[in-house]
């Protein structure tokens, strides 16, 4: 399945055409629309206000390779600017608390659990976040920026004793929603 790009001159705005296979192997396609553009092409928050409330939880993953003597020092904990691992961990945990005031049509959300972990690996540091919440709209945004700001946390710790560190692989593990608390 891909997306490709193409503009709808009744709306001006951004529309995309999902191709796919279907079951006799023949190419269907269905225009899927992009949720926060309104009709004229602009940005747009969604209105969530018509959605029953809750609970949804998100967890996020990052990864950043990091040169042999890096990982040693922070192992060791001995980095200039501290134990690396704990500050990356609050960092995400604060940075997934303000991700409505950094990602402009994301809703402020009423977060009941943010958990962020960063551990070693053989290349570098994985980091993983969680995040729940009982809300309308889901909570992915602020485990995908937890991860996010640990990871360029990790990198501004380490910058200065590592100049081939590389941020990669974030990405949503899961989402889910219920009607009841888990």
């Amino acid at each position: 399945m891909f997306l490709s790009k193409s503009y709808d001159n009744r709306y001006q705005g951004v529309v995309f055409e999902q191709k796919y296979e279907n079951p006799e192997n023949m190419t269907a396609k269905r225009k899927v629309t992009l949720s926060h553009v309104d009709e004229m092409g602009k940005a747009n928050m969604v209105d969530v206000g018509g959605k029953p409330v809750q609970f949804r939880t998100a967890v996020a993953t990052g990864h950043i390779r990091l040169g042999k003597e890096t990982l040693d020092l922070i192992r060791e904990n001995k980095m200039k600017k501290g134990d690396v691992l704990t500050i990356a961990e609050i960092a995400g945990i604060q940075g997934g608390k303000r991700t409505s005031e950094l990602i402009p049509l994301c809703h402020p959300l009423t977060i009941t659990k943010m958990e962020v972990r960063a551990t070693l690996d053989k290349t570098g540091v994985k980091v993983q976040g969680l995040a729940k919440c009982n809300g309308q709209t889901g909570i992915e945004m602020e485990a995908l920026t937890a991860v996010s700001i640990a990871l360029l946390t990790i990198y501004d710790m380490c910058k200065a004793v590592d100049k081939t560190m590389v941020i990669g692989e974030i990405s949503l593990l899961e989402k889910t929603k219920s009607n009841q608390q888990k």
